[in-house]
């Protein structure tokens, strides 16, 4: 597993709609490992390995966006308004640091301002803050210098958190795990498959505008075609206090979801996903979720496309810092690339109970 663009790929600044430098930097990775490429309209991309036979097609992705903001209005003071892309919980916001990117990729230093406890009576100290009334301070003092910075409205704004290794080695922290994580896998698989046999042909890669409706899984679909599709994410770790019932564990191996609000899986996928991990010996959980993935929208493109979502999970996504444990991420890689290994014509008729 290359940490260092692991590292490099959370860095990156890319809110739905914004995910320029992201797919750039994916572009030239790709290129390390194939010369075939495709991409659509909206700026999904996929790199292709071409194994043994044409079919069955094999879609696999991550995705490019991050959860984020965008600037709405600049006020006459120098304070700048904004909204959501992605689900957030305004309590995770207030006082975090953030960046406004700029037309451009100018990277403008901010924070999410904050009352400090000596101006809030009993009452409002008990009120959480609605975003509506959140703004971010950027150090200007009128609305002209921040228009001289070249801010202005539809400007992006992401997280700011640098990656961090937690003590004892086993774990990270850092922002855009949810997704970076699956466009670091991707790029993995395409190198593991570059020098090894494989039944199929692979489109693996990463969308856009997951976090806000799953939009470019769809477009991305209809430009590939798939026989399957894998959408590689990050789901929310349920092993911390006061999360009851809670599914997925941090260092307990890969995730399978059985259901979420946007895919019940196929029982043939479910059993040859089990199948694969047991046999190769890889730790895996199963997982249910609330959320959604890109896999909601892909396996009702065309005619049905059987498919499923795989990862890990992390802790406090659709947040600034998120945590996640290096072993989970090894046997995620592992498991995608054992998973792409097997699935031939026969495998994939069965995964349709055909």
């Amino acid at each position: 597993m290359d940490w260092n663009r692991f590292g490099e790929l959370t860095q990156l600044p890319g809110v739905p709609g914004a995910e320029g430098e992201v797919r750039e930097y994916l572009q030239r990775e790709i290129g390390k490992s194939t010369d075939e490429t495709v991409q659509d309209r909206l700026g999904s991309l996929f790199g292709v390995q071409r194994g043994e036979s044409e079919s069955p097609r094999v879609m696999v992705a991550g995705h490019m966006d991050e959860v984020g903001f965008m600037v709405t209005r600049i006020t006459d003071q120098g304070f700048i308004k904004f909204q959501t892309l992605g689900g957030w919980w305004g309590q995770v916001m207030l006082a975090q640091r953030v960046e406004v990117i700029t037309e451009d990729r100018k990277r403008i230093p901010g924070v999410i301002g904050s009352m400090p406890p000596h101006l809030l009576n009993d009452e409002r100290r008990k009120k959480p803050v609605e975003v509506t009334e959140m703004f971010i301070d950027v150090g200007a003092d009128h609305r002209e210098e921040v228009e001289k910075w070249g801010i202005q409205p539809g400007d992006a704004i992401v997280p700011v958190c640098p990656v961090v290794e937690m003590e004892g080695g086993n774990r990270l922290m850092t922002k855009a795990v949810d997704n970076r994580f699956g466009c670091a896998l991707s790029l993995e698989l395409l190198e593991d498959l570059k020098d090894h046999a494989h039944p199929n042909t692979v489109y693996a890669g990463a969308t856009v505008q997951e976090e806000v409706g799953l939009r470019g899984a769809v477009t991305a679909a209809q430009r590939v075609n798939p026989d399957v599709f894998f959408a590689v994410d990050v789901g929310p770790a349920g092993d911390t206090p006061g999360v009851k019932d809670g599914f997925g564990e941090v260092g307990k191996g890969v995730v399978i979801r059985l259901v979420d609000r946007s895919m019940v899986p196929l029982s043939g996928m479910r059993r040859f996903l089990v199948e694969t991990a047991e046999e190769e010996g890889i730790p895996y959980q199963f997982f249910v979720s609330q959320g959604g993935t890109d896999a909601g929208a892909v396996h009702k493109t065309g005619t049905g496309v059987p498919s499923a979502a795989v990862g890990i999970c992390a802790r406090y996504i659709h947040s600034h810092a998120a945590v996640v444990d290096r072993e989970d991420i090894v046997q995620a890689k592992r498991f995608l690339t054992a998973v792409v290994r097997r699935l031939d014509e026969k495998q994939l008729s069965r995964i349709r109970g055909e």
